[in-house]
């Protein structure tokens, strides 16, 4: 099919987005379209805004429009028991669920060397002075079940084996390689309840 080409170029940026093939992005480029004038303003700036505004918390890496998010500066969740996640894609998933009551400490990737991703290059440095001023904390790695996430895993294991620090894992009724974000809320909730203390 031949497309307009100032509908096109709707087109290919909405083919840009996760999930999205042609016949999705059609529907959604026609959608918009059926906005109204105004409409299409507010969702422009609306975009713009979120670009121009949101940034990582300088606690614990989630997207906030603040400088600390509302979850680290919530003095009634538990500030020793920290969720370690890839992205902060899985910050949403878990609040979800919405029966986790620690904090979250989002990585902003994972180690893969054949990726050229050292652990310099995700959120660790910030990981290990956040534990430091903690009693008795606990992390609990809820990280995918793949060479990336296994290796990651390691490292912090690694990082953490000579200080007091309790380390637990989700316990894997999570498929191997699934995305944290894509898990139902009773899956992870089970995932949680039911995680695993990491051996030495």
């Amino acid at each position: 099919m031949v497309y307009p080409k100032k509908l096109e170029t709707i087109l290919e940026y909405y083919k840009k987005l996760p999930g999205i093939g042609e016949k999705n992005a059609e529907r959604l480029a026609l959608a918009t379209l059926d906005f109204t004038t105004e409409q299409i303003s507010e969702f422009s700036d609306a975009l713009i805004e979120a670009k121009e505004h949101l940034r990582p918390c300088k606690i614990c890496g989630h997207l906030t429009d603040q400088e600390i998010c509302s979850i680290c500066s919530d003095d009634g969740r538990n500030k020793n028991i920290i969720c370690v996640l890839e992205d902060y894609k899985s910050v949403f998933a878990f609040e979800k669920a919405g029966n986790f009551k620690g904090v979250y400490h989002v990585l902003n990737g994972l180690i893969s060397p054949t990726d050229g991703i050292s652990y310099e290059d995700i959120n660790l440095n910030s990981l290990s002075m956040r534990v430091d001023t903690l009693d008795n904390p606990e992390l609990i790695l809820a990280l995918k079940s793949s060479i990336e996430g296994e290796t990651t895993t390691l490292f912090i294991k690694k990082i953490f084996e000579d200080k007091d620090v309790l380390i637990s894992r989700l316990s894997y009724g999570i498929p191997m390689g699934a995305d944290i974000d894509y898990m139902d809320v009773v899956t992870l909730d089970k995932a949680l309840d039911d995680r695993k203390k990491i051996s030495d």
